[in-house]
């Protein structure tokens, strides 16, 4: 059945590329998520990703308890020569440490500044259209700025930076949820909320997995790190964390595995190789399908569902900017993540289920 209100893909008159919007809920009140500008295999992945996030989204609101239902924006630029996916969906790793191939999984993409302006334009267009049932916010490639730029079409935006009005990067408050959200994957291990002394990998240190990694190291954590950009190795130096590949971070021995970057790393083939007690990150859409959940929970690894434990950033931006709630009190309701996480771990313990069966009937 298809779930979505309403979704939107037109060709951007100023850009030329593909523009996708996806509303997927209203039924709360105004649709919310993040504009994504990622290369794509085909223009029609780009399409199922917008889909997939913008139904996640839902839940991630009803979830975090916020009056707005789910809804993406997916600029899908066209794929680089001999592009390869950081991690494929088979968790694959070849004989040099490169791991996969592009699969349907947008990555980050670039463009010049001309045509980048263009596109964000013709995405402001496209939520103006809309009337307000949607606004948008930073994702995967894009970031405060770019809310400006597209503010320049349309009031539905948020997370421009402070001296803009907007409430700035949505980074550090979805770290900070990540860690609440760690917080009580440890209480449900170990019987205490205290990170120091067990181990954890971090896969993606872009701007929400370096601040979660940092975070993790001050509370005395221990790290094994990795990025597909290998300038990021310096976070690993600074921080006296181990570096490694991609592929060997997901498999690495540890108590949690935090993914942090792109989705689609759980998978029926990747699932096996996995030696890690629990997985709980920031990165959207970790599965590559429900019944993987299931996979995990047989294999006695707890996964927290994505759709908690990284509400952090949507959860303080539209506080301040749309609630207009004060900084103390956006922040204590990202700190909440770690009730809500506690919650649903006790009734899927309780009942003898994956939490991802937990989560999916909360809303």
């Amino acid at each position: 059945m298809f779930s979505h209100e309403r979704v939107v893909v037109r060709r951007g008159p100023e850009s030329g590329l593909p523009i996708i919007v996806a509303i997927h809920s209203t039924a709360r009140g105004q649709a919310i998520g993040g504009c994504r500008m990622a290369t794509y295999p085909d223009w029609r992945d780009g399409l199922a990703d917008a889909l997939r996030l913008s139904a996640a989204m839902t839940t991630k609101c009803a979830l975090a308890g916020l009056p707005n239902g789910g809804g993406k924006t997916v600029i899908a630029l066209p794929p680089a020569p001999a592009a390869v996916d950081p991690v494929g969906p088979d968790g694959s790793v070849g004989a040099d440490g490169s791991v996969g191939s592009v699969g349907p999984v947008g990555v980050p993409g670039s463009v010049g500044p001309e045509l980048r302006r263009a596109a964000l334009h013709d995405v402001g267009v496209v939520i103006a259209e809309l009337g307000g049932a949607y606004a948008t916010g930073p994702d995967v490639g894009t970031g405060p700025d770019d809310m400006v730029t597209i503010g320049e079409r349309t009031e539905h935006v948020f997370c421009r930076p402070v001296e803009r009005g907007g409430s700035g990067d949505s980074s550090p408050a979805t770290a900070i949820g990540t860690i609440a959200a760690l917080r009580a994957i440890c209480t449900e291990l170990f019987g205490s909320p205290d990170l120091s002394g067990h181990s954890f990998a971090v896969l993606g240190l872009g701007r929400v997995g370096g601040h979660v990694a940092r975070l993790l190291a001050a509370a005395g954590a221990r790290l094994v790190v990795s990025d597909i950009d290998p300038a990021r190795r310096s976070v690993a130096t600074d921080l006296d964390a181990a570096w490694t590949s991609p592929g060997e971070c997901l498999r690495a021995d540890v108590d949690v595995l935090v993914p942090a970057a792109m989705g689609g790393l759980l998978t029926p083939a990747s699932v096996p190789t996995l030696h890690c007690r629990a997985i709980a990150g920031p990165a959207n859409n970790q599965l590559d399908a429900p019944p993987t959940a299931t996979l995990l929970h047989d294999r006695g690894i707890l996964w927290a569902p994505d759709q908690v434990v990284s509400a952090g950033g949507i959860i303080h931006a539209t506080g301040v900017e749309l609630r207009h709630e004060s900084e103390a009190e956006a922040l204590a309701r990202v700190e909440s993540i770690g009730d809500t996480l506690a919650t649903l771990l006790r009734t899927a313990t309780a009942e003898g289920r994956p939490p991802a069966e937990i989560a999916a009937r909360l809303p």
